[in-house]
Formats: structure tokens, C-alpha cells, sequence
């Protein structure tokens, strides 16, 4: 049997709540880590809040981080009614997710693999976690590098990133595969732009620590 964390966007409930059914009919574990990316962007500016990203990750301040724990909460709720009686509702800064803050994005965490117990309670009853990424502090986390720090730290096998693309596009072109240190050097040298960019880092570093990873039908290859 193998352990898969399937990051799912904030907009997917029932996506994610199809590939959870079919991962889990093919004998997979499966973790879910989630987003609220357009939830949260939606009550910042009906609050009258500034929203802004630098690489892809929300500059977060106290004000913002209040809608950051609401919109978590409410697609978390979401996902775990489309998953079913299986799906355990935890918030990532209640079980013990570790990051270290990034001071120039206000209260933002940059993830670190844990292993949460509970996280491994839930998989050993035979249940599925899902996971809102939020650290100790709280920190608002990149749902994406949260699910990469998890995948490592629990020791899963692959991670899935469910997106609402059919996978990474390069110069007009849809990869079916890509090395990490290829992803890093596009992104450094500012070939990707926006929400991509913190999903292949997060495949780079999953793949860089033997997972087997994947944007839509494109594999990160370590």
C-alpha cells in the first residue's frame, strides 16, 4: 500500500473528493492538504483588505490572517462533507505544522517536513486527514509547500497536485515530465510566474526526497 498526499485548491472540492474515492479504490493512503486561495482573495477585498503575492505566496498581515483561518476552515468543512465519513478535519497550527516565518511577508511560514502524530493516527485507523496549512504561530503557509513539508515528513510515497490545468505548460507546450533542477532554473530565470511557481518548487523538493511527483499528467523527476 502506498501513503499519497493529494494537495487540492480551495475551488475542487469535488474533484479532490473523486480522486480521494480513486486513489483509495487503487489501495492507496491518502493525506489531503488544501488551499482556500480564492475564498480568502474574495472576503480580503470585500473587507476592503490589500491582497498581494510575492512568488506565489499571500503577504499576510493579522488583519488578513483572520480571513486566512475562516476560509480555511469553511473549505475544510467543504471537502470533508464531499470526502465523506472517512475525512478528519484538522487545522495544520493545532496539530503541530512547523515553519519559519518570512518576515518581509508578515505572518507567512516557510514549511518544514513534520510529522504530525495525529496526521499518522488518522492514516493508521484507516481514515483520511485533511489538513488546512496553517503552522505554530499561527503562520499562514503555501498550501503547496505545506503538502510537499507533510508528504516528507510523514514519509509518503507521491504527492498529487490537483489543479484546474491538465499540467505545466513551457513555452506554449504541456510537459509530461521535468527535472527539479530544470523547474528551479526556469524559475529562477522568471519562465513561470504566479501560482505555478510555488507548485513545481514544492514537486522539486518533494521529488529531490524520493517522492514520486505530479502537476496534473506532468512529473517532477528528482
Amino acid at each position: 500500500m502506498s501513503l499519497v498526499v493529494l494537495k487540492v485548491g480551495g475551488a475542487s472540492a469535488g474533484g479532490a473528493a473523486d480522486a480521494v474515492a480513486r486513489l483509495r479504490a487503487a489501495g492507496n493512503s491518502v493525506c489531503v492538504v488544501h488551499g482556500a486561495g480564492p475564498q480568502i482573495s474574495e472576503e480580503m477585498e470585500r473587507r476592503g483588505l490589500e491582497v498581494q503575492f510575492v512568488g506565489g505566496r499571500r503577504v499576510t498581515t493579522p488583519e488578513a490572517l483572520d480571513v486566512v483561518r475562516d476560509s480555511f476552515a469553511a473549505v475544510n468543512e467543504e471537502l470533508c462533507g464531499a470526502i465523506g465519513p472517512d475525512a478528519v478535519a484538522l487545522a495544520g497550527d493545532e496539530i503541530g505544522l512547523k515553519a519559519t516565518q518570512v518576515p518581509e511577508l508578515g505572518l507567512v511560514g516557510k514549511p518544514l517536513p513534520t510529522a504530525p502524530p495525529e496526521v499518522l493516527r488518522v492514516l493508521a485507523d484507516g481514515l483520511v486527514p485533511v489538513v488546512s496549512p496553517l503552522a505554530d504561530g499561527p503562520l499562514n503557509v503555501n498550501a503547496d509547500e505545506a503538502a510537499s513539508a507533510l508528504a516528507v515528513g510523514i514519509g509518503a510515497d507521491q504527492i498529487v497536485f490537483l489543479t484546474d490545468v491538465p499540467g505545466v505548460f513551457h513555452e506554449g507546450w504541456l510537459l509530461r515530465s521535468i527535472r527539479a533542477g530544470r523547474a528551479e532554473t526556469l524559475v529562477d530565470s522568471g519562465h513561470f510566474d504566479g501560482g505555478i511557481v510555488p507548485k513545481l518548487l514544492a514537486a522539486s523538493h518533494a521529488a529531490r526526497n524520493g517522492l514520486v511527483a505530479e502537476i496534473g499528467v506532468t512529473a517532477v523527476l528528482a
